[in-house]
């Protein structure tokens, strides 16, 4: 078979993004990292999906930037970014996001006591 020179690209083009994975831990499967689609890359879908329980049981999520060689937890800024939303909206942390949220901001959820 001939050799045509080409060499598939590990990033695609227009790469110049940040792009977003959240560490998603499966239970007895341990831990993946899961990718959105490339047209979903910025931080507010990861939120959306996130707060609407799109993940089993996030862990961490880390930004990088391929064409500028960095990559950044961001999961305290993410976690602290979902309790601001709730505190506005005036509810409590999603259930399926509440022990992301507390082991990246610290916060401990409180739990209510019934008295009999």
């Amino acid at each position: 078979m001939p050799s045509t020179g080409w060499i598939p690209k590990i990033v695609p083009y227009g790469a110049d993004q940040t792009v977003y994975l959240v560490v998603d831990r499966l239970g007895q499967l341990g831990s993946v990292y899961r990718e959105t689609e490339n047209e979903r890359t910025e931080l507010e879908p990861i939120i959306t999906d996130l707060m609407s329980g799109q993940f089993n049981d996030p862990v961490r999520i880390v930004a990088f930037n391929t064409l500028e060689h960095w990559s950044e937890d961001v999961s305290r800024q993410v976690a602290e970014e979902i309790q601001a939303r709730c505190d506005i909206d005036g509810v409590v942390v999603p259930e399926h996001v509440s022990d992301f949220v507390a082991s990246h901001t610290g916060r401990i959820r409180q739990l209510s006591l019934r008295f009999a």
